[in-house]
């Protein structure tokens, strides 16, 4: 009944919420997002032992926590990663970062994702940040960089799907985040469009938070998303 594609945000501060929603969902979900807020809960069991738990449990889990930093310091985060069996790990795309993420994770199973511009920015948040490229330039910049590294996927907006899958090719994950079926409200998000869009448009997973989350029926959001993607 679930669609692998369909990715649920599990973006809630403890675990016990976490383990609510899951049960809600049942089996109309089998791939789970863990970030920030509950990787790094203050609870005697955080994100990182529901992630292995879940793993245990036979869902796929993708670990959001977008790491940067010196080379040794990445690799080592990822060699630890891959210990724990999760499916998708993200990176920020800088290509330092991703040559250390990639030799670490040689031979193992792990997908790397590049994180390319946050879904949340636009090209004056960019502009703020110092950064001289436009939303979709930096973002082809990064996919071209992350298909020579040779990672295993990228993040990115849907609207810049079409274009990285031009540049990748077939074969590598572009895990889009800011899906909001239709009449949805897009929160804090920039640049969004609807999963039927996103799937057409390239994308091969789709992370869906708050339309799911927040739902009076969660297992039923995700249910009515499941039919909407049918036909892609």
């Amino acid at each position: 009944m679930a669609d692998p594609r369909i990715i649920v945000a599990l973006d809630v501060p403890s675990v016990s919420e976490a383990r609510s929603a899951i049960e809600e969902l049942g089996d109309a979900v089998s791939f789970y997002k863990i970030g920030h807020q509950l990787a790094f809960s203050a609870e005697r069991e955080n994100g990182l032992h529901l992630a292995q738990d879940l793993v245990a449990e036979g869902k796929n889990v993708f670990l959001d926590l977008k790491l940067l930093d010196i080379d040794n310091t990445v690799a080592k985060g990822v060699e630890s990663v891959i210990k724990m069996g999760v499916n998708m790990l993200t990176l920020h795309a800088y290509p330092k970062a991703m040559r250390a993420a990639t030799a670490a994770a040689k031979d193992s199973d792990l997908i790397l994702l590049g994180v390319t511009v946050l879904t949340s920015m636009d090209d004056g948040d960019l502009v703020e940040t110092g950064y001289a490229h436009t939303a979709q330039n930096l973002v082809e910049l990064r996919a071209t960089q992350a298909k020579d590294t040779g990672m295993g996927g990228l993040v990115a907006s849907a609207r810049e799907a079409a274009a990285i899958r031009s540049i990748v090719g077939p074969d590598m994950a572009i895990v889009t985040p800011g899906i909001r079926p239709a009449g949805s409200d897009a929160g804090d998000q920039k640049r969004v469009m609807t999963p039927l869009e996103a799937l057409k448009a390239g994308a091969s997973h789709l992370v869906i938070g708050r339309p799911i989350m927040a739902a009076s029926n969660r297992r039923q959001a995700a249910l009515d998303i499941v039919e909407e993607i049918s036909s892609a």
